[in-house]
């Protein structure tokens, strides 16, 4: 069965930085498309971020590009997204997807192709 946790999110002041990371059990990650997603109150959940099983082929959102940047350590069967420059508007609980994609692929998921999540992890950024 395929866990996901997501970890490192927190309190943080504007233009601060954090790293969140997103451990995969029951699977190996390098089969596997990740995403980032975020949900601010009242908003829809939003795909700010996505990397490809293999190969390294990433998306940004126009909302993080240049901020953000997702990697993927298929030998921690662990994924990140260190977000830098926070503001406000990046306050949302962050969560972390997976499509089962196969090896050598560099296919990226669109938003709703996800299917496996984690619990999610909060991040306020606020003076």
């Amino acid at each position: 069965q395929v866990q996901i946790v997501e970890s490192g999110g927190g309190l943080v002041q504007p233009g601060g930085s954090l790293r969140l990371s997103c451990t995969v059990s029951g699977a190996n990650l390098d089969l596997y498309a990740i995403g980032w997603f975020r949900q601010a109150p009242g908003k829809e959940r939003e795909g700010i971020s996505f990397i490809s099983s293999h190969f390294g082929t990433t998306y940004y959102a126009d909302s993080v590009k240049g901020r953000f940047t997702i990697s993927k350590d298929d030998t921690k069967n662990t994924a990140y997204l260190q977000m830098n420059n926070l503001k406000p508007e990046d306050t949302a609980v962050y969560y972390c997807g997976g499509r089962r994609t196969g090896p050598y692929n560099a296919y990226l998921p669109g938003p709703n192709e996800y299917n496996y999540w984690g619990q999610g992890t909060q991040v306020s950024v606020s003076s």
